[in-house]
């Protein structure tokens, strides 16, 4: 999380039970930045308020999925690799050097690093917060009911770690894996201390105990403020703020006109209104850039018999007017979507075009299925804006009066948004809106995701039921072979330009077989007071406060 604001909020809606497997470009053999040793100021003056529109779950990274509680974390953990800040490039984290050869990965291990309770990090750590998070049979693993599927999702293709000394780390993993380094860059493999896993495993998510710039101090769930302060004994740049507030404030329009008023420094989860009440305030600046997500309606093959006809998917796909919701509704600060990854990520498909408005099409395709005379489904959708879908409920409304246009008739299903999670998740849904914001800029980020089903392709069909499906954040059990075995090469291969290619044939197929109807692709946008100096607008991971100074 993506994401990545409520990266699903990428990263935020995943409920899979299989081992999905995340990603980011690899060229050869990457290794470790130098020379980009912190100076430990142990903060430099004030407190810092970043305001968004909804308060943390947790603070344990294994139990989640949030961006909003990424947003946190990220402040309080550290990765054995870290995202350069605004970039999708990698750079050195607990781990000063790291390469990937073939089926292993090794890592050497920053030295004199302290967790903020005294304890100096070594490869135990690690293979404690490993064990924690997969092995079941560890007398400390985070439990069943309580584990995120970041941890298959992330770590299931490794077989073992192995310590080589206090800071060594091998991995041996069971195949060639391309997006493996910048796996272990995504927040939910944060590095736990041991001493807190067996001593006080079970309070990770309330009072956590990491590495990084800034220190938990307190948390008030009852007005969605958490209090962070900073860590003196930092090994790393920064901090440069004594003290950092996550305050929770819900309506868009409010958030925006607590920055003009200089109530708060940094705000996000802005729609367009927010946008332009920041963009005409003389006390903040609205920063903004390409986004790396996909906002999308997935159909329920599993669920709805006409949706399994690819007919009846395109011609869905003709008659939603997605111009018009990105040119009306979000005015501008978006793009139509054409497939699932969006522009700036690696393998997207230049030559596909979003589709067109075109209901005399829509009505043929539909004729053509069998479904002339039309039916009728139910369209999910989350109240509250995310960040792919700014304003979902305007956007469901537009698809109902446009599918009613061709003799579908579309009742909508609004849910707040854990509610909803949990709807789609277990696939009550006929059909959803979703989104992904990715969680490490790679394709197999959204393709092995979002769409591979995560078990053996069915015979002569290209969908599964529900139960047979080994991952639900694949919202339409989509099954679809040729795509399968595109997605799986790209995963073994290590050579960018040939991966390249295998995405853009991936790319070619979701667009031709429409298993979601691909909506948007908005910008990142954050509302920045003018007192705030050097922060860093970032695609993935963050927000890097440990950067900003006030």
């Amino acid at each position: 999380m993506a994401s990545r604001d409520n990266v699903t909020d990428r990263r935020s809606f995943l409920k899979a039970a299989g081992g999905a497997t995340a990603a980011a470009t690899l060229a050869g053999c990457l290794g470790g930045e130098q020379g980009d040793g912190g100076n430990g100021d142990g903060g430099g003056g004030g407190s810092l308020t970043y305001s968004r529109g909804k308060d943390s779950s947790t603070l344990d990274p294994q139990a989640t999925t949030s961006g909003e509680d990424a947003k946190v974390m990220n402040q309080i953990f550290d990765r054995l690799i870290h995202f350069k800040p605004g970039k999708t490039s990698l750079k050195k984290g607990l781990a000063k050097e790291y390469k990937l050869e073939g089926k292993q990965a090794k890592l050497t291990l920053q030295e004199g690093v302290k967790f903020h309770n005294g304890e100096e990090f070594t490869a135990d750590d690690f293979i404690a917060t490993y064990r924690r998070f997969l092995d079941s049979e560890y007398e400390h693993y985070v439990g069943e009911s309580n584990a995120s599927v970041y941890g298959p999702y992330l770590l299931g293709k490794v077989n073992d770690v192995k310590k080589n000394g206090k800071y060594e780390l091998t991995f041996d993993i069971e195949q060639k894996y391309a997006p493996f380094l910048a796996n272990l860059a995504v927040f939910a493999l944060a590095v736990l201390s041991k001493k807190q896993i067996e001593n006080d495993g079970g309070n990770v998510g309330k009072k956590p105990i990491g590495t990084g710039a800034f220190e938990f101090k307190n948390w008030n769930s009852g007005n969605g403020t958490i209090r962070l302060k900073a860590n003196g004994d930092y090994w790393g740049k920064g901090p440069h703020v004594d003290e950092v507030v996550f305050e929770e404030i819900q309506q868009n329009s409010t958030r925006a006109q607590s920055l003009g008023n200089s109530e708060t420094h940094i705000v996000d989860g802005l729609g367009v209104q927010a946008a332009k009440q920041v963009e005409n305030s003389g006390n903040a600046k609205l920063k903004k850039q390409e986004g790396m997500n996909v906002g999308y309606m997935a159909f329920n093959m599993g669920r709805v018999e006409e949706f399994r006809k690819k007919k009846v998917r395109k011609a869905i796909s003709y008659a939603i007017n997605t111009k018009a919701i990105v040119e009306n509704i979000y005015e501008g600060m978006a793009v139509q979507a054409s497939q699932p990854l969006p522009p700036g990520i690696m393998g997207y498909n230049e030559s596909l075009d979003p589709y067109p408005h075109d209901k005399q099409k829509a009505k043929t395709l539909l004729e053509e299925a069998g479904h002339g005379d039309g039916f009728e489904f139910e369209l999910a959708t989350m109240t509250n804006p995310r960040p792919y879908f700014p304003s979902p409920v305007q956007t469901a409304n537009t698809v109902k009066s446009n599918l009613k246009e061709i003799g579908i008739d579309v009742s909508i299903n609004k849910q707040s948004w854990d509610p909803y999670l949990t709807y789609t998740g277990k696939g009550k849904h006929d059909a959803c809106f979703l989104g992904w914001m990715t969680d490490n800029a790679d394709p197999d980020n959204f393709y092995y995701a979002l769409l591979h089903p995560q078990t053996d392709a069915p015979q002569d069909q290209d969908w599964l039921s529900w139960d047979k499906l080994e991952n639900t954040s694949n919202r339409a059990a989509w099954a679809n072979a040729e795509f399968m075995d595109l997605v799986e090469k790209g995963q073994k291969n290590y050579d960018k330009g040939k991966r390249k290619e295998l995405y853009k044939q991936a790319g070619k197929i979701t667009h031709d077989e429409a298993p979601w109807v691909f909506v948007t692709h908005t910008e990142t946008m954050r509302g920045v007071h003018n007192d705030v100096k050097n922060f860093t607008l970032a695609p993935i991971s963050g927000p890097f406060l440990n950067q900003v100074k006030l």
